[in-house]
Order: structure tokens, then C-alpha cells, then sequence
């Protein structure tokens, strides 16, 4: 059992859990002892059921490996609280990740300390249960985890990927990394079949299976992958397009608009120009209604997109006139319907 282990082995442990491989010197330098000490220690964490590696070789070392059962996991107080908040919160485009986070969160909290429990019990009365407004695509948690280990250990994975065209093929790719764009997930990966990168959605990819080949790193054509995305995405193509000009500044015009950095230019501190796209015409609806627009001719795009948005504009227009009817009219029905809504809380 954990608490039957010396403090030293205690530590040996936490460190194996931080990283993916220590050298038996970085070892016995952490922990102040002799690289022998180290070794017995090791094999009394496996005699106790940890799965703990031994690679030789220049680059060898010392591992945690994948066991039949999870072991034991140290953590300080702040990691604790962090997944304890971070699984009481999760609703992310992930399947069923709410059940399993809600069980996962009921395991952790059966072993917290009394202090701890009790910072985690405050914030969950002060937010008792988050909203999934998100009823977006989702991706396979079982990808997620493969995906990941990939793009940590830079091993080459295949899987079966469906195109926005319905067209389903066979890739091979260096994972790099995953960016969740809220609700999508995409991995940023280099295509080793057209030699270039690339970005796939997630839920439209099957089938995920490592090689065992693994490969250096590859540099990113991008500050980092979420720019990548972020960048990748403001260029796609799409159906109906909006230009204009808008009088605000960038900041302003991206927060009222959610759009992506790459959307939005400022020409001065006060104007930006705006480039919105879109398959759906209500999203782009959606992005206009927080912004004023300039003058008539800075606006330009689809012109297949004007009877959506004029069909969006009438929509607003009878709920403005169905609010301005005469007072009587509504005080009728503000008795009828029992009163104004004394919370004073608006519904999205």
C-alpha cells in the first residue's frame, strides 16, 4: 500500500509521474542517493504492482509504464482542487465527457483531505453546475487520448478521414498537436502522403492507430498550432462571404463578431475592416447583430447571402413592433402571463 513506502520512494514515484523517462542519474541526483539505491528502489515499486520500465542505451532510463490497473497518483494540494474544478466544468466537444467527468470527480472526492474537500465543495456551491450550451459535433474521447500520445511521443499514426465533400480516404500523418476550437477538435499533422500540413477535425476521423515508427519534430509553419488553426480556418473557403467596413477598433469588432483574429484588420484606432464566411447564412446573421456597419459601399460579398440576412432583419423587426403595440395591449398580456420577470434575467 502507498502509505507503506518511505517518504524517499514517495518522491521516487511522483517524479516517474511528472515525466515520461528519467536516467537512473537524474534520478539519484533528485533524490540525493546513489544510482544503486535507485535501482533497489525501482524494483521495490515493482514488487508493489508499478509498471515501471527499464530502457538501456544512451538515451535510457527509467519509465512509467501502462499497467492493467491505474496506479496510485501523487498530487499537491493545487493539482488536486485543479482537476477536481477542471472535471466539475467539463463540457467540451468531447463524447460523453460530462457522465464520465461526474464519476471521475466523485472517485477523487471520496480521497481528498477535509481542507481540500472543502474548497471544492465552496466553489461548487458558489457554481453548482455548468450550462452546455454547445450542441455542437463531438470527438471520440478513445482519438483524443491516441491522438495525444502521438503528438507527444512524435509517432506516426494512420486513420480513415471523412471530407467536408463526404469523401472518405486514408492518411498518414506526424501528429503535432490537438487545438480545440470550441466545439470542434482538430489536429494539426503533417500529411506524409502530400508532403504537406494539414488540419483534420477530429469527429470526422475513424479508426486511429499508431505505427510504432516515430519521427524528429517537424517545424510548425506557424507561431505556435493554435495559430495554425486559427489561420487555417480564416482562410477556408465557404459558401456566403461578407466584407466590410466597420466603424470600431479591432478588439471591439472581434469580441462583438467571435470572429477569428485572421477576420479582422484595423485600418486606424478606430476602424477595421471585417471579412466574415460562412456555410450557414445565420452564422454570419448571427456575427452582425453586436456591430454597426459603415457606409453601404464598404460592404460587398455573396450576393445569395442578402435574402438571409433580410429574412434575419424582418424576424427582429416583428419582435421590435410586437414590443412597441400600445400600452394597453401590454399590460393585458403582462397580467395574463402573471407579471414582468422580477429576477430581471435575460435568456439566450
Amino acid at each position: 500500500m502507498t502509505q507503506d513506502l518511505p517518504g524517499r520512494m514517495l518522491r521516487l514515484l511522483s517524479l516517474l509521474q511528472t515525466r515520461r523517462t528519467w536516467t537512473g542519474d537524474e534520478l539519484a541526483t533528485r533524490l540525493g542517493v546513489t544510482l544503486r539505491t535507485i535501482r533497489r528502489d525501482i524494483d521495490r515499486l515493482r514488487d508493489l504492482g508499478y509498471p515501471v520500465d527499464g530502457t538501456t542505451g544512451t538515451a535510457g532510463g527509467y519509465r512509467l509504464a501502462a499497467g492493467a490497473d491505474l496506479p496510485p497518483l501523487l498530487l499537491d494540494d493545487d493539482e488536486a482542487v485543479a482537476i477536481a474544478v477542471a472535471l466539475r466544468t467539463a463540457t467540451s466537444g468531447v463524447a460523453g465527457i460530462e457522465e464520465t467527468a461526474a464519476r471521475a470527480l466523485a472517485k477523487l472526492e471520496q480521497v481528498l483531505p477535509v481542507r481540500l474537500r472543502h474548497q471544492v465543495a465552496t466553489f461548487q456551491a458558489a457554481a453548482p453546475l455548468p450550462v452546455p450550451w454547445s450542441t455542437g459535433p463531438t470527438a471520440d474521447p478513445t482519438a483524443l487520448a491516441l491522438l495525444a500520445a502521438a503528438c507527444r511521443d512524435h509517432e506516426l499514426v494512420t486513420f480513415a478521414y471523412r471530407r467536408g465533400s463526404g469523401e472518405t480516404g486514408r492518411y498518414r500523418v506526424e501528429p503535432h498537436a490537438l487545438v480545440a476550437a470550441d466545439p470542434v477538435w482538430y489536429l494539426v499533422a503533417y500529411d506524409t502522403g502530400h508532403d504537406e500540413w494539414r488540419l483534420f477535425r477530429v469527429d470526422r476521423l475513424t479508426d486511429p492507430a499508431p505505427t510504432g515508427h516515430r519521427v524528429p519534430p517537424r517545424e510548425l509553419p506557424a507561431p505556435d498550432a493554435a495559430a495554425y488553426v486559427a489561420g487555417r480556418l480564416a482562410a477556408a473557403p465557404a459558401r456566403y462571404t461578407l466584407h466590410a467596413t466597420v466603424p470600431a477598433d479591432a478588439a471591439t469588432v472581434r469580441a462583438r463578431t467571435y470572429s477569428l483574429p485572421g477576420r479582422v484588420h484595423p485600418l486606424d484606432d478606430h476602424t477595421s475592416t471585417l471579412d466574415l464566411a460562412a456555410d450557414n447564412p445565420h452564422h454570419i446573421a448571427e456575427q452582425l447583430l453586436g456591430i454597426d456597419l459603415g457606409p453601404d459601399d464598404t460592404i460587398h460579398g455573396t450576393p445569395e447571402l442578402a435574402p438571409h440576412l433580410e429574412q434575419s432583419a424582418q424576424r427582429l423587426l416583428r419582435a421590435a413592433r410586437a414590443l412597441t403595440r400600445p400600452d394597453e395591449n401590454r399590460s393585458s398580456q403582462d397580467t395574463a402571463h402573471g407579471g414582468s420577470n422580477e429576477n430581471g434575467v435575460g435568456h439566450r
